[in-house]
């Protein structure tokens, strides 16, 4: 398996990428829970090329090919269940973690009506679980949160949901979002908002992201992998809700916004308490049925139908329509989506293609993208400012191409 040239342990690229999110995780610890799965593995990669000590808890990665296991990242993992309080305890006073990001969690809504009790035991007492060993582990100054956009009660209206709307959910998993979210406010509540004893108070946010694509998803019961799987196996496949609206975005939209969560937390630990929605832009959110179609026009060999496939049961309650409103990140962070819907299908469907017909992982490449484009729209999170005369501006053509030349000086 190729990986591509992109090297976040190699000095040239370390440089560069420190001076993000204000230089905060440059050298910082910082643990990533479900760091196996999809958007856990890409957080890791790009923590690692911000130069943090990256660590990871989480279950072992599983399925092959796995995303995780591609890029083989050096970091220390605990390979534990969250449901095992005991486990979770040790794992933190071992990796002392300074900030945390909280991913695990079991992420599917039509797996919550099969095992209901694994998904409630996962998502509520999992968490709870995490946040009694942060009491004990006085090194943790910040923790994001990260639960879901179906945490929102659904009501008659469709409007966007902003961070005020009520709580709620039909399915167990969007209910043990919902849930997620009661529970950090009582721990920030009742334990994190001020000194226990360690010195500082803890920094807890909340943060609600929309439906993620990107390259190396290859989760059970999600659209983007199931059509992954149909072009690899050489069959069609059947949509089953294709005039379901949805948020899109590329993965790496919501991790900018966790990671600037995190710059917050650890600067400002006062202003914590807060729940950030992070999504796209009005057209992100598109029906099911376009998305598939999209992304089709950019890969002919998927095949499928709309409806159930014949014979099949009545699937299960799922919502119709879902939409974000994410002014309030915009307006106090600074956050913005850099990959429109355009721009994620595209890098999402050449990442699949390129490891299907070259045996080739894209992700640092398309990491290295994201931040080339980020820098052209100016944005503050990215850490560059205006260059000297002569000297080539972070995120340019030139300055990619003078890290590349210091990499292959290096090997």
């Amino acid at each position: 398996m190729k990986r591509d040239a992109f090297n976040p342990r190699g000095d040239g690229f370390d440089g560069a990428f420190k001076a993000a999110f204000g230089g905060i995780y440059a050298g910082r610890r910082v643990l990533v829970t479900g760091h196996t799965g999809f958007k856990g593995s890409w957080l890791a990669l790009w923590l690692r090329a911000l130069g943090a000590q990256v660590s990871g808890l989480a279950l072992p990665a599983v399925g092959a090919p796995n995303h995780c296991r591609l890029l083989a990242l050096p970091m220390e993992e605990a390979l534990i269940d969250l449901r095992d309080a005991g486990a979770v305890k040790l794992a933190l006073q071992r990796l002392a973690p300074e900030i945390i990001i909280h991913l695990a969690a079991q992420p599917l809504v039509r797996h919550s009506y099969r095992e209901p009790l694994a998904t409630w035991a996962s998502n509520v007492m999992g968490l709870v679980n995490l946040y009694e060993a942060v009491r004990v582990t006085p090194s943790v100054r910040a923790l994001v949160n990260v639960t879901s956009d179906k945490c929102y009660s659904q009501g008659p209206s469709h409007r966007p949901f902003t961070e005020g709307d009520a709580l709620g959910g039909h399915d167990p998993y969007s209910a043990s979002k919902a849930c997620a979210e009661l529970v950090s406010a009582s721990y920030r509540a009742s334990f994190f908002s001020h000194d226990d004893g360690r010195g500082h108070c803890v920094g807890l946010a909340t943060a609600r992201a929309g439906n993620v694509i990107g390259g190396g998803d290859w989760g059970e019961d999600r659209l983007v992998p199931d059509l992954v799987r149909s072009v690899a196996a050489g069959q069609s496949i059947s949509i089953r809700n294709p005039q379901a609206t949805r948020p899109w975005q590329h993965v790496l939209d919501p991790l900018a916004g966790y990671l600037m969560l995190g710059q917050r937390l650890w600067q400002q630990p006062e202003l914590d308490g807060q729940a950030w929605n992070f999504g796209p832009d009005g057209i992100g959110h598109i029906h099911v049925g376009e998305l598939v179609a999209r992304l089709a026009a950019l890969w002919p060999q998927i095949r499928c139908e709309f409806g159930p496939e014949p014979g099949s049961e009545a699937p299960p309650h799922e919502a119709p329509w879902l939409a974000l409103d994410c002014s309030k990140a915009k307006a106090q962070l600074g956050w913005r989506p850099v990959w429109d819907i355009h721009a994620a299908l595209e890098r999402t469907a050449q990442w699949y293609r390129r490891l299907h017909q070259h045996a080739q992982v894209g992700s640092h490449d398309d990491l290295l993208q994201y931040w080339q484009d980020a820098c052209a729209m100016g944005l503050a999170w990215t850490g560059s400012a205006a260059p000297a005369a002569g000297v080539a501006q972070p995120g340019s053509r030139a300055w990619l191409d003078s890290l590349a030349s210091a990499a292959t000086r290096a090997t």
